[in-house]
């Protein structure tokens, strides 16, 4: 997904778009050419053009529909239901 447009949703309903520059094992994320989805509740992420989230601070992480194999997903799916 590096190189892609992601959402992430913190915890405190902060809500974040940008180009996934990068994320480590502990869902620390590096985003570029930022954006805040409700600009108008935060005013003052409006100049934030990069940045850096901890991956504790992350509620969710929104990938854009076309960047998720689904075929993969239901083959997982369907060996975990087999039990192997």
């Amino acid at each position: 997904m590096v190189g892609r447009e992601v959402t992430v949703e913190l915890k405190n309903d902060l809500a974040i778009r940008g180009i996934l520059h990068s994320v480590d094992q502990y869902l620390n994320i590096k985003l570029e050419n930022t954006s805040v989805v409700d600009e108008d509740k935060y005013p003052h992420m409006r100049s934030v053009r990069n940045c850096f989230i901890r991956g504790s601070v992350v509620r969710y992480v929104q990938l854009p529909p076309d960047g998720v194999d689904i075929e993969l997903l239901h083959d997982a799916t369907r060996r975990e239901a087999r039990g192997g």
